[in-house]
């Protein structure tokens, strides 16, 4: 069964996306119940459809299934999507083996800043970039169907470390 493995951080100084080049990020959600989470995503000029399971207790590790589907049927799923729609662009940084995907959110989620890494084990060692800010990896409310539902502009206090 494939996993992802990954930590999730907020971002301590964004000025390292200046250097970066963005991709935008619409996406939806068919199903937002953590055991199931059912995702249609339009980046760039593609088109996915991503299943995810519930995390395990350290919030590391979860089941992903992604596949690519035609940029039409990803707007059209899309409509269907429950309310809360996200936008955002994305930066990657590579640092060493590992790739960073900073997403500066959009519209109704502008402010929030939050930094992912996967990782191949949730023991796995990485070199920590000085813009890394808190760790929110496990912490649900920084999950995209959370935000989705409890947009960072209307709820800042929501997000509060």
């Amino acid at each position: 069964m494939p996993h992802e493995i990954e930590r999730k951080f907020l971002l301590r100084d964004k000025s390292i996306v200046k250097t970066l080049h963005g991709t935008r990020i619409v996406q939806g959600f068919l199903s937002s119940v953590p055991e199931r989470t059912v995702r249609v995503r339009i980046k760039g000029e593609k088109g996915f459809l991503t299943i995810k399971g519930l995390s395990n207790a350290s919030g590391l590790s979860r089941y992903e299934y992604e596949f690519e589907i035609p940029v039409q049927r990803a707007e059209e799923l899309l409509q269907i999507c429950e309310p809360g729609k996200i936008e955002k662009m994305r930066y990657e940084f590579s640092n060493g083996t590992h790739v960073f995907e900073i997403d500066i959110f959009q519209t109704e989620n502008e402010g929030l800043e939050i930094c992912e890494i996967e990782l191949s084990s949730e023991e796995e060692e990485f070199e920590k970039p000085f813009w890394l800010g808190t760790e929110v990896t496990g912490d649900n409310r920084f999950y995209n169907s959370m935000i989705s539902k409890h947009p960072y502009k209307i709820n800042p206090d929501y997000y509060s470390i």
